[in-house]
């Protein structure tokens, strides 16, 4: 693959202090919660992989990279978050392409991928149905879209206090939102789920961000039915 590093423009010093303190906030979470679920979804990924609002690459250590020839393209809007993940790519020595655009306009030819990774990002996409629906379109015929994302809880107290509390998490959290019905969304977008998995991380000590949902869905070979897409509570 050639590294499309020319494919990012040189990251202003606030995206790089940005990218450095979203690591260093991160760090903790990522080795006691994310860093097995990432492993466990990413077992799945094959081909030609797109990981979108891929940030500075914590899907990359995860990737089965010696049992599957991989060619990975990293999509994040942030040219800070990629400098990292370019660096993370070398200290793994894996070859991966960069390419700094926002999830709603994938700049790919139609069914150029076998496997979508959308990991902690669907929450922080301004439109993911949008997002979704271009995930679709490049994503190859019963190709696979890897989910992992916190969610909008089942029970209805934790929602209202997710709806609550969203507009400040939203504010401190690089616009996060924890209210969004995810799974409608992607649904709706024409995907359908073969393994869904929908659950509290207890780990977590905050309620409104324990709601998860792992899966691997597929973009079925049939046309999408025509569906008005879900919108997500959180905006």
């Amino acid at each position: 693959m050639t590294d499309a590093q020319s494919a990012i423009r040189r990251p202003r010093l606030t995206e790089r202090f940005i990218a450095a303190a979203h690591d260093f906030i991160t760090a903790g979470a990522e080795r006691e919660v994310f860093g097995p679920r990432r492993e466990e979804l990413l077992a799945d990924a094959r081909g030609r992989v797109l990981d979108v609002g891929a940030g500075t690459g914590p899907n990359l250590a995860y990737l089965p990279w010696r049992s599957q020839a991989l060619e990975v393209v990293l999509l994040d809007p942030s040219p800070g978050m990629l400098e990292r993940a370019r660096r993370r790519a070398a200290q793994l020595g894996v070859n991966i392409q960069l390419v700094d655009r926002p999830a709603e306009q994938m700049p790919f030819e139609d069914e150029s991928f076998d496997t979508i990774v959308f990991a902690l990002t669907l929450c922080t996409i301004g439109d993911p149905a949008s997002a979704l629906r271009e995930a679709r379109r490049v994503l190859r015929q019963n190709g696979r879209l890897l989910v992992y994302e916190h969610v909008r809880a089942h029970e209805a107290d934790l929602a209202r206090w997710q709806d609550r509390f969203d507009p400040v998490w939203k504010a401190i959290n690089n616009g996060c939102h924890v209210n969004r019905g995810t799974r409608a969304v992607i649904e709706s977008a024409g995907f359908e789920f073969v393994r869904a998995d929908e659950f509290r991380e207890r780990k977590i000590p905050l309620a409104i961000v324990q709601p998860y949902l792992v899966g691997v869905a597929q973009r079925p070979a049939t046309p999408a039915p025509a569906k008005t897409p879900a919108t997500p509570v959180g905006q």
